[in-house]
């Protein structure tokens, strides 16, 4: 079962399809509160580093720390969200998936980050059905 905030970052994955962009979706929680939401926009802004983590960041805002947050994916981040997740001290990260693609885990973890692979079929069918349709925007997007 998929709970609120998954769902949340789902339904913006699929918004990020509909708007012609990769699917995938974040959303950023506090005190059990959707602080934060994004997608991947790096097409729809022609902007290499608008991944989903970092959209949902950006949509946060200023929040002065990061104490108690958790930060949902439909994706395990990447080396880039990793980066961010780790610097600004987000201790849990919530993936719907890893098998499409494995993404940071080690790198998150080795940094104290609680890394949890729901490892969800909605969300391995999306990003699935999107790299056989659009394989070399998604070789783009992962640097390949």
């Amino acid at each position: 079962m998929i709970d609120e905030f998954m769902a949340a970052a789902l339904a913006q994955a699929k918004q990020g399809l509909t708007e012609g962009g990769i699917p995938i979706g974040s959303v950023l929680v506090k005190d059990g509160q959707i602080i934060g939401q994004g997608h991947n926009q790096r097409v729809q802004r022609g902007d290499p580093i608008t991944h989903a983590e970092i959209d949902c960041l950006r949509n946060a805002g200023r929040i002065g720390n990061y104490r108690g947050t958790t930060i949902y994916s439909t994706l395990m981040p990447c080396y880039l969200c990793a980066g961010a997740i780790v610097q600004f001290g987000i201790k849990k990260v919530i993936a719907g998936e890893s098998a499409t693609f494995a993404g940071a885990r080690e790198f998150m973890e080795s940094h104290g980050v609680e890394v949890i692979d729901l490892n969800l079929n909605e969300c391995q069918q999306l990003m699935r059905e999107f790299i056989q349709s659009h394989p070399q925007l998604w070789n783009e997007d992962i640097g390949k």
